[in-house]
This record gives C-alpha cells, sequence and structure tokens, in this order.
C-alpha cells in the first residue's frame, strides 16, 4: 500500500474519534463483514463478537452482478440484529458501464429489501472486479456515482468499498466517504484511513466460537451505526481489550522447514484473491485480483496453514494463497467452477462426505468450517 505514516486526525475526524473512544494504540474490531463464504452465522456467534470482541456493526453481502443473491443474507441479517448489532450490506459490483450500475442497484436495493436489510443501513458498493479494473478512474466514478444514486431510492444510505491502491487511482475517495481494505504486517500504532468511514485492516481475524477467519474493520466515524437503535453493548470489556491487542500482533511464524519449490503453472482465479507482498496473510495487499484472473506462477511452498504460489511482476514478486495446506484449492480453481450440495434434513458431515467421496476433514475445511460446525437443511456446501 502507498499509505506509510500514521494519519493525524484532525477535524470531524478528530470528534469521530473521540465519540468512538479510540485508542492510537490498537485498531479495533467494530464491524464485521459476512456473506455466503462464512457459511451460517447463528445469533450466539454475534453476541460472542460483540461482547469479547466489541463487534459493534455488521456488514452482509446482499447481491453480485445483476442475478446473484447470496442466499445468507436473509439469516445473517436477523441474527445480527437479534444479537443488537447495527446491520449493513454491500453489493458486490460488476457494472461496467453507467446503465448496468443502475440495473445492479435496482436488483440490490430490490435483493435487500426481500431479505430484510433495514431502511436507513448502508448498502454499499463493493468496486473490486476486473470489470472496473479495465475501466477510466472517470468511468468508474460515473457508475459509482450512478449506483450510489439509485440505492437511494431503496432508503437506503450509499458508500463504497474498495482497496487501498485502488482508491484515488481507479476511482475517487472522497474524506468522509469510504470504506478501504489495507492489511499491514503489523496493526498497532497506525490509524490509517482516519478521514474515512472505516479501514478494514485485516481479512483473517478470529472469533472465539467461530471457524475461520473474518474481515474485520474499524469505524473512523458513526456512518455505519447511525439510523438503527444499538439494543445491547458489549459485557466483557476486559475481554474486548485483550481480544483486540491479540488481533493486532503480528503472529505469522514462518515455518522453519518451509522450501521453495519450482511450479510453473498457470491458474484461473475463481474468486476475488488478495496478492500480497509475501507469502503470509499478515502481509500487505499489493492489490485484489478479481475473479476471472489469469495468472502464471514459477515457485510455491506450504506455510502457515496455506499453499502459496508466487507470481512474477514487473517490480518483483506477488504472492497468493491458492489453498489451505490440504491443497483442496477452496480460493483458487484452475480453470473450474464449484460443484454445491444443498444440505437435506438428516444429513451429517460424514454422510455427504461419504456421498461424494470426500473425508469429513477435507469436505468441512474447503467449505470453511470445521467438523464440530453444526450444519441446517437449505445451506449449500461445495463439494467439488
Amino acid at each position: 500500500m502507498k499509505l506509510k505514516n500514521k494519519l493525524l486526525l484532525t477535524g470531524a475526524a478528530t470528534m469521530a474519534a473521540l465519540f468512538l473512544g479510540l485508542n492510537a494504540n490498537a485498531a479495533r474490531m467494530d464491524m464485521v463483514d459476512v456473506s455466503n463464504n462464512n457459511g451460517y452465522m447463528s445469533t450466539a456467534e454475534y453476541v460472542s463478537m460483540r461482547n469479547e470482541f466489541g463487534v459493534k456493526a455488521l456488514t452482509v453481502k446482499i447481491s453480485e452482478g445483476s442475478t446473484y443473491k447470496d442466499p445468507y443474507a436473509a439469516s445473517n441479517i436477523a441474527n445480527g440484529q437479534a444479537a443488537g448489532l447495527y446491520v449493513n450490506g454491500y453489493h458486490f459490483a460488476r457494472y461496467a458501464t453507467k446503465t448496468q450500475a443502475i440495473a445492479e442497484a435496482d436488483f440490490a436495493g430490490q435483493t435487500a429489501k426481500t431479505a430484510g436489510l433495514p431502511v436507513g443501513a448502508v448498502l454499499a458498493t463493493d468496486v473490486e472486479s476486473q470489470e472496473a479494473n479495465n475501466q477510466s478512474q472517470a468511468t468508474n466514478d460515473r457508475n459509482n456515482s450512478a449506483f450510489m444514486k439509485e440505492i437511494q431510492k431503496f432508503g437506503y444510505r450509499a458508500d463504497i468499498y474498495t482497496s487501498g491502491s485502488w482508491a484515488n487511482n481507479k476511482m475517487t475517495i472522497k474524506g468522509k466517504t469510504g470504506w478501504i481494505a489495507a492489511y499491514p504486517y503489523v496493526v498497532s500504532g497506525k490509524n490509517w484511513y482516519s478521514t474515512n468511514h472505516a479501514w478494514q485492516w485485516s481479512s483473517t481475524a478470529k472469533f472465539r466460537i467461530s471457524y475461520g477467519g473474518f474481515d474485520v474493520s474499524q469505524l473512523n466515524s458513526n456512518y455505519y451505526t447511525a439510523g438503527q437503535k444499538s439494543m445491547v453493548k458489549p459485557t466483557n470489556k476486559g475481554a474486548v481489550k485483550a481480544n483486540n491487542r491479540k488481533a493486532n500482533k503480528k503472529n505469522y511464524q514462518p515455518s522453519t522447514n518451509a522450501k521453495w519449490v519450482k511450479e510453473t503453472k498457470t491458474y484461473t482465479l475463481n474468486t476475488a484473491v488478495k496478492l500480497r507482498t509475501g507469502a503470509s496473510t499478515s502481509s500487505n495487499a499489493i492489490t485484489i485480483l478479481p475473479a476471472g484472473t489469469t495468472i502464471k506462477t514459477d515457485r510455491a511452498i506450504i506455510q502457515g496453514g496455506y499453499r502459496w504460489v508466487r507470481q512474477p511482476r514487473f517490480n518483483g514478486y506477488g504472492y497468493l494463497a491458492t489453498g489451505p495446506t490440504s491443497n483442496t484449492l477452496e480460493y483458487v480453481k484452475s480453470g473450474a467452477t464449484h460443484t454445491y450440495y444443498t444440505v437435506k434434513s438428516g444429513d451429517s458431515w460424514w454422510t455427504i462426505a461419504q456421498r461424494n467421496g470426500l473425508s469429513m476433514t477435507t469436505l468441512a475445511s474447503q467449505n470453511g468450517k470445521s467438523i464440530y460446525t453444526t450444519i441446517y437443511p437449505g445451506q449449500q456446501l461445495v463439494v467439488r
């Protein structure tokens, strides 16, 4: 990321920091965002996030493009509200023209209404796709403006989510707007993007009773908590402080036995993947590679719980995870798409795994879960 120095709080940002009780030495886990990738999330999980980690707000994936509706949006909204969190939504943008942006906003707004997203919530446009990457900054600005203007017709407040490398490069992000993603190697001591609404500082945060990694953000204003009544506050302030300090620490320890091996291979990304400066989930993100991107690699290594590949670039190398160490290619499939199975009443991890020629551990892992996670009828699981 281009931003290297700690930002100073001035004006409205200072007031927002005072309002939120900013601790300049540690980024906070104010907001978590979830999607189908996280599977079914219970009210108990959201209550734990609130009480033990200080999560105030939840932002739920609603839709993507002009046809995809996130199957877990309704349950995430309902369960997040039941836990007393401020609930918002986001739409993964695929538009390349103003007409497409308006059509996607209409689709997202209608889908959000059906899923139960409350009026007054934020419904952000998540702009990181190949379609946006192919456009000029002026075109992206025009399209984003059209989306946000249209989404307000449904009673939602608008915002833009994008990566730090795209902000004011691929699109304009003005002060007092924007939700920006940037993942420093060591978080403590920085307050990045303090003049924007939110800074997403990790994509691998862990919560005590939830499986897998989560995207977490610090709120630098009250934009994502406005318009909805907060029913419950954290009950364990000591745990909140301790868990935030732990999340801020550099926790990646490279394996002393891991060695790079030669791998000349071409991958086609099945979903958006973060290209990093090193083979670690704690390494800075260079950019977000959109789904459909083709990359060529020259080395591979297994370390830190993931299988990593190295991509030669004009000014060095980029690194991305192709999946967990079991090499099930959870995040990347070479020229393939996922096959899903819909859970039926009476199903278990064992019966579904046996039916699809998998071990229970592999099945759970490629769905971002453990074999101890409860599954529910109607839930979709990746089986291929």
